[in-house]
């Protein structure tokens, strides 16, 4: 079973304007909300592609109770600890440009971390866990390599997606998967990188060191994947980008969709970066059939 971590779910609530007027009231020409949290969107993701997961994390108030009742209408199976206080709420305005307003986060309690750790215990062998997204700023900035080193005791494979000190330092911890892009790679290696060819000795170096996969993004660029038996790189297919909310997620989960049906590494590659473009050229997130048809586009090559 895939099992997905999201620490700092939000409802996202997105707003369209024709221009954003500071000091003015500001009327929407349309809205919608939807879960939000990369976690969660992995396994939106996931169920769009045909696969189950399980979503946990912290979830309360209002805003939560949405959140479970959105997913669980989509069939996507919820275990989230309950907190005190309400999931936070992003709002996201479209209009010239895109200007964001995220909530600020309910207290997560020791009690509620160990409800957690105590779920990610059960996991075996068989199971994937997917840690992504920020950590917020009342958890320790190393938590996902405590986890890391723990679930690995019992086999897990650990897919990591964040950034920054918690992706640094959580490296240490050998995840079974990374997925930086090239801004995030070049943070954590500690040198600026803009194209494959300058990031292909640290994804050799990262990979050496002991982690499995090691995929990175160069937006519209392509895409490498490291692996001990080789280096791949993945062109992107041509389109126009119009969303960037979940393109990462939707890339970890096309590469995860691919891998459960035990296609090859090549085949999984080029699945990932189809879905990944899929949602980027998506009013919302990829479709089966559109995923499908981009991979026709993608030339995988070893390097």
């Amino acid at each position: 079973m895939i099992y997905t971590v999201t620490l700092n779910p939000a409802v996202d609530y997105f707003v369209e304007l024709d221009e954003l007027k500071p000091g003015q009231v500001n009327r929407s020409k349309g809205e919608h909300k939807a879960p939000g949290g990369k976690g969660i969107n992995v396994s939106r993701v996931l169920k769009r592609l045909g696969h189950s997961s399980e979503t946990l994390g912290f979830i309360g108030g209002f805003t939560g109770d949405y959140i479970i009742n959105t997913l669980e209408q989509e069939d996507i199976a919820t275990r989230f600890v309950q907190v005190d206080g309400d999931t936070r709420i992003n709002i996201k305005m479209k209009g010239a440009e895109e200007t964001e307003l995220n909530g600020s986060s309910p207290e997560v309690t020791k009690n509620h971390l160990d409800q957690l750790m105590d779920q990610m215990d059960h996991l075996t062998k068989d199971d994937t866990l997917v840690l992504a997204g920020s950590v917020p700023g009342t958890l320790d900035k190393t938590i996902y390599t405590q986890w890391i080193q723990r679930v690995k005791k019992n086999g897990v494979k650990v897919y990591l997606d964040t950034s920054g000190e918690p992706l640094i330092d959580a490296v240490n911890a050998k995840p079974t998967f990374i997925k930086p892009n090239h801004h995030e790679l070049s943070e954590l290696v500690g040198v600026a990188i803009q194209t494959p060819e300058e990031a292909l000795p640290y994804v050799k170096q990262l990979v050496n060191e002991g982690i499995e996969y090691v995929f990175v993004t160069f937006a519209g660029d392509g895409a490498l994947l490291g692996t001990k038996e080789k280096v791949l790189f993945a062109t992107t297919p041509k389109g126009t980008v119009i969303n960037s909310v979940g393109a990462g997620d939707s890339t970890l989960a096309g590469f995860l969709a691919s891998l459960e049906k035990n296609d090859s590494l090549e085949d999984a590659f080029r699945f990932a970066v189809a879905a990944g473009s899929s949602t980027a050229f998506s009013k919302g997130f990829c479709e089966l059939t559109h995923v499908q048809e981009l991979t026709k586009q993608i030339s995988i090559s070893t390097w």
